[in-house]
């Protein structure tokens, strides 16, 4: 009986949450937890190509429901894609990659239509949302930049600056779709440097919202309003995913810019900048988050939902600011120049393109030195009571490569060695397979400290080495060597 009644107390306790929440956090969390039942599983990392987004925009020509057509070509004569679904009286225009290297909505729109298409316990969601809407879908507007992985389109431009000259064919796109369709609400999707924060907190700014300003004086019309009043929605709605991790993009008026624009033509502009997350490098997790929150904005704004919510709330979303570092060293001692001085060190890791499985590897730099109690890391060091070494070069040739055994390696940095001399270097090789470090046995290599270095160091106290540090990963020589960890051809 107390069993039964514990039964009893928990479900009504559970009943009484979920009625507490909003429609928009309910409807959200339900196809949240279901993201794994649509997502496109072709597509596994943020590096994927045009070729491989084509054949699933035309296998959708097979069903009915959705309208599928080639609208435009790229610089490089790369195919636009339009996909239209829904047949609603609300005009919804979203496109995706704008810029090249930013595709984690780009995954989002991929995994909705695998979700418009379904037919589950989500069929009053997916029915409202295809009854009150009609939804217009580009999921790649720069193939050409998304080729390389690059911001730019092929003529070196910036598309989300080319608004009002229209000089790039891309842009003229947008800008005759936005025309012809006269949409009542757009989503502009974007990806945002992971080193964002929100506001002063240490929490990455996951997500960011704006409503973006159509004029200087950043005036609230009834149209930039709608959007303000759709994101306070949003926010909520992802906050039980993500709790503090949800910015607002900065405000400021950028005259050239397609969402400013847009908003000034008359279009409610939503921008949703993609940042980063602990342990999610591919932003798989933040595609989910994406998936969620775009579905629920589009099922809220079907039924004019955003009129519950008010527009002071948008301005209490915490701004972001660039306040994040993927490692932090923190109050380490360092001799140079005679002083024996304490520092905090910032480290950078930034990807290079190479011909490997995943399309790139890390190039660490030195970023920040000094004081750094406002910054945060993703990774953060407690160097207190130890010293800063740069690192050393073991100049005792290895023949090869596969001299660096696991044993091998962590012996070298156990002795303070970050980088190691070989007859013979590694040609077409995997930068993410080297364990250290190697360059030629003429090679010359000075890993002191500096602004715009590499990161290679060690962590020591009396002569021991507690962490080393190699192109800016760490291995805490007390634990086991972190997946993560890979050197450079120097």
């Amino acid at each position: 009986m107390r069993i039964l009644l514990l039964f009893i107390f928990s479900f009504m306790t559970v009943l009484s949450a979920d009625c507490q929440t909003s429609p928009v956090t309910r409807v959200a969390r339900k196809i949240f937890e279901q993201h794994h039942t649509y997502r496109e599983p072709s597509i596994t990392h943020r590096r994927f190509k045009h070729g491989q987004v084509v054949p699933l925009l035309e296998k959708l020509k097979q069903n009915p429901l959705f309208q599928v057509q080639v609208v435009g070509k790229s610089v490089e004569n790369r195919d636009i894609y339009l996909v239209k679904a829904g047949t609603g009286k609300t005009k919804i225009l979203l496109w995706s990659q704008m810029h090249g290297d930013e595709p984690t909505a780009t995954m989002a729109l991929l995994d909705i239509f695998n979700f418009l298409q379904g037919s589950d316990e989500l069929d009053p969601v997916r029915r409202e949302i295809l009854e009150n809407n009609t939804l217009y879908f580009v999921p790649m507007l720069n193939p050409d930049g998304a080729e390389k992985f690059i911001r730019r389109n092929a003529l070196e431009i910036d598309l989300n600056r080319d608004a009002v000259r229209l000089q790039s064919p891309e842009a003229r796109l947008l800008k005759s779709l936005r025309d012809s369709i006269s949409p009542d609400f757009g989503f502009n999707l974007h990806d945002q440097s992971r080193l964002y924060t929100v506001g002063s907190t240490p929490q990455p700014a996951t997500i960011s919202f704006l409503a973006p300003a159509y004029n200087y004086a950043q005036s609230v019309n009834e149209v930039r309003e709608r959007a303000m009043r759709t994101i306070v929605g949003m926010n909520e709605s992802i906050q039980q995913f993500i709790p503090g991790q949800v910015a607002k993009y900065s405000d400021e008026h950028e005259p050239r810019a397609f969402g400013d624009n847009i908003q000034k033509w008359g279009t409610s502009l939503i921008l949703i900048e993609s940042g980063g997350f602990p342990g999610d490098p591919e932003k798989q997790f933040i595609r989910q988050l994406n998936f969620a929150s775009i579905l629920s904005a589009v099922h809220l704004i079907g039924h004019q939902g955003y009129q519950n919510y008010e527009t002071k709330e948008y301005f209490k979303i915490p701004v972001n600011e660039r306040n994040l570092f993927d490692v932090v060293l923190r109050n380490v001692r360092y001799q140079v120049k005679g002083r024996d001085t304490l520092l905090d060190v910032g480290i950078l890791r930034n990807e290079a393109r190479a011909a490997n499985p995943k399309g790139f590897y890390h190039r660490s730099s030195v970023e920040e030195i000094g004081d750094m109690s406002v910054f945060y890391g993703y990774e953060e060091v407690n160097g207190e009571g130890l010293s800063l070494m740069p690192g050393k070069v073991y100049e005792q040739p290895l023949p090869d490569v596969a001299a660096l055994t696991p044993e091998r390696t962590r012996e070298l940095l156990a002795s303070g060695y970050t980088t190691v001399k070989l007859t013979q270097l590694p040609r077409n090789h995997d930068p993410a397979a080297l364990p250290l470090n190697v360059v030629a046995v003429s090679g010359r290599v000075n890993h002191a400290l500096g602004l715009d270095k590499a990161a290679n160091f060690t962590l020591q106290k009396d002569g021991q080495v507690r962490y080393a540090i190699v192109n800016g990963f760490v291995y805490d020589l007390s634990q086991p060597m972190p997946p993560l960890f890979h050197g450079l051809v120097l």
